[in-house]
C-alpha cells in the first residue's frame, strides 16, 4: 500500500490497520477511507492474516469527517467530504462495508476519541477495546444537524439498546470508556498503559481461532435479532455441519490432552 493516510502491515497472522493523520485527530477524508479500502483488500487477499486491528496514530482514534474539507469544499472536485451522491464507489460506506464483513475477526484499538463517523467506524469492529481516556460521541444529530451514518444507526442499538442509542444520538453527549464499558457498548476499558497488552492478549488468542468459526459467530449473532427462534437454531446448524467435521474433533483432542488446538487457517468458504 502507498496511501499515507492508512498505514498497513502483517505481520504474524495480524493486519494492523493505523490511521494516519494524527494532526487532524484521524479525521476522514475520501482518501483516509480509500486507504481502509485498499488496506481491507489486502486482508482479502492474504490467506495468512487470521485478525485485522484497526487503531488511530497520535492521540485521537478518528474524529470523524474532515470538518474543514466540509465547510470550506475544493471547487475543483466532485467528491468533497460530505457530498452525498449514493454511488456505489463511495469509499465512505465501501470501507465500512468491507470491515463488517472482513474475513477474519476485527478488533477496534480505541486510543482517543472516536466520534461521529469515528463512533461508526469503532462499532463496526468485531470486539471494540478502549483507553479509559479515550471517549465516544454521536455528534451527527444536535452538532451537524444529519442522520448517525457509517453504519453507526445499526450497531449502536444492537449494542446498548434503543434508550441509550437515542439518547446518545439526539444529546450528543460524551460517552467515557468506562461507561460504555458498563452499557455495553465496547468489550473493555482499559488503563491506558494496559490497552498494547490487551490487545496483544486479544490477538493472540484470535489468530489461533479458527478464523472460519469466527466469522460464522459474527454473522450468527448480527442476524438473530431479526430471525425466530426456531429459524436461529436451523442457522445455527447450518453452520456446525461445515464447523463439526472441520474443527471439533481437533478441539475435543486438544482438550483432553490439555494443549491448545490448532484450527485450519481456512477462511469461511
Amino acid at each position: 500500500m502507498s496511501n499515507p493516510n492508512v498505514l498497513y502491515r502483517a505481520e504474524e497472522g495480524v493486519a494492523w490497520l493505523t490511521l494516519n493523520r494524527p494532526d487532524r485527530l484521524n479525521a476522514m477524508t475520501n482518501a483516509l477511507m480509500q486507504g481502509i479500502c485498499d488496506a481491507l483488500k489486502q486482508v482479502d487477499e492474504d490467506e495468512s492474516v487470521r485478525v485485522v486491528v484497526i487503531t488511530g496514530a497520535g492521540r485521537g482514534f478518528c474524529a470523524g469527517a474532515d470538518l474543514q474539507q466540509v465547510a470550506n469544499p475544493d471547487p475543483d472536485r466532485d467528491d468533497n467530504v460530505g457530498q452525498t451522491t449514493g454511488a456505489d464507489d463511495d469509499p465512505f460506506n465501501n470501507a465500512l462495508a468491507a470491515l463488517k464483513n472482513c474475513p477474519v475477526p476485527t478488533i477496534a484499538r480505541v486510543n482517543g476519541a472516536a466520534a461521529g463517523g469515528g463512533l461508526g467506524l469503532a462499532l463496526a469492529c468485531d470486539i471494540t477495546i478502549a483507553a479509559k481516556s479515550a471517549f465516544f460521541v454521536a455528534t451527527f444529530g444536535p452538532n451537524l444537524g444529519i442522520v448517525p451514518d457509517m453504519g453507526t444507526t445499526w450497531s449502536l442499538p444492537r449494542r446498548i439498546g434503543r434508550a441509550r442509542a437515542l439518547g446518545m444520538s439526539l444529546t450528543g453527549e460524551r460517552i467515557s470508556a468506562s461507561q460504555a464499558e458498563n452499557w455495553g457498548m465496547i468489550w473493555q476499558a482499559l488503563d491506558d498503559e494496559a490497552l498494547d497488552s490487551a490487545t496483544q492478549a486479544l490477538t493472540d488468542m484470535l489468530k489461533n481461532a479458527s478464523p472460519d468459526a469466527s466469522v460464522r459467530i459474527r454473522d450468527t449473532l448480527d442476524v438473530a435479532v431479526d430471525n425466530t427462534f426456531e429459524r436461529q437454531l436451523a442457522l445455527e446448524m447450518e453452520h456446525q455441519a461445515v464447523l463439526i467435521p472441520k474443527n471439533m474433533r481437533e478441539g475435543a483432542k486438544a482438550f483432553l490432552e490439555k494443549r491448545k488446538p490448532t484450527f485450519s487457517s481456512a477462511r469461511k468458504a
